[in-house]
């Protein structure tokens, strides 16, 4: 399956384009995971062309066996090369529970322009419009209890506060918040 979503510009805001990763995407990714915050609170590492091949890889599978949908997101600027800003997510959305669960980082230079809210806003739509009918009922959002920006970005892309979770060592080290839309 091949989806493109496009979110729309508003007076504040440049359009998006949300579409699956690619291969040539490997160097911008690598670029976008220099920073240490994106570092911190991610999971899986992407310092150099192997892990990000991986990376990619992970995301095709997933696309391939529809558990794990994650798409690159760019904004459109008139005259300009589209730019990479964030990643958006669905897991586990065709589960026999009805519960899937989104997750999202956006890339340093993007932080504090409701980027992520608004692609998480589209994903959002778009997972229920196109799971729904087989069963998805429920997505939830989780992340760090003390990740401070994430936890905006749940607010406003309607993903109430449903509960923090315990530690459960190795990882996360942290309590996390779950969030839901459903």
């Amino acid at each position: 399956m091949t989806v493109t979503l496009r979110v729309a510009a508003t007076a504040w805001a440049p359009g998006m384009v949300l579409r699956p990763w690619e291969d040539g995407d490997a160097a911008m990714l690598i670029e976008v995971y220099c920073d240490p915050l994106l570092r911190q609170w991610t999971r899986m590492p992407v310092r150099d062309r192997a892990e990000a091949a991986h990376w990619l890889a992970v995301r095709h599978k997933g696309w391939v066996t529809g558990d794990y949908v994650s798409f690159a997101v760019e904004e459109e600027r008139e005259g300009e090369k589209r730019e990479l800003v964030a990643n958006v997510a669905v897991k586990g959305p065709r589960n026999a529970t009805g519960v899937g669960e989104v997750g999202y980082w956006t890339a340093a230079a993007a932080r504090g322009r409701g980027v992520a809210s608004r692609a998480l806003d589209a994903l959002t739509d778009w997972a229920f419009g196109t799971y729904g009918d087989n069963g998805l009922h429920w997505l939830r959002l989780l992340h760090q209890v003390d990740n401070v920006a994430s936890c905006r970005v749940a607010a406003k892309a309607g993903y109430d506060l449903d509960a923090v979770l315990p530690v459960r060592p190795p990882f996360p080290r942290r309590a996390i918040c779950t969030s839901g839309a459903g």
